[in-house]
């Protein structure tokens, strides 16, 4: 299986911020993810990166 995880943004580095990501829906200038153990977390931002390859998802905060 290939697992996604979401990484924030900030200060030049990439810091973990939901392993395992199942679903992630932008929304009214929000982030809304979902993990696949049902971890849910909002992040007020833009997707900055998706890295397939890398399996990697980077957000950053406006």
């Amino acid at each position: 299986m290939c697992e996604v995880n979401a990484y924030i943004y900030s200060d030049g580095k990439e810091e973990l911020y939901l392993e395992s990501v199942d679903i992630m829906r932008p929304e009214g200038g929000k982030i809304y993810l979902r993990s696949l153990f049902g971890e849910q977390k909002v992040f007020e931002g833009e997707i900055k990166e998706i890295s397939l390859l890398s399996h990697k998802i980077v957000l950053e905060r406006k």
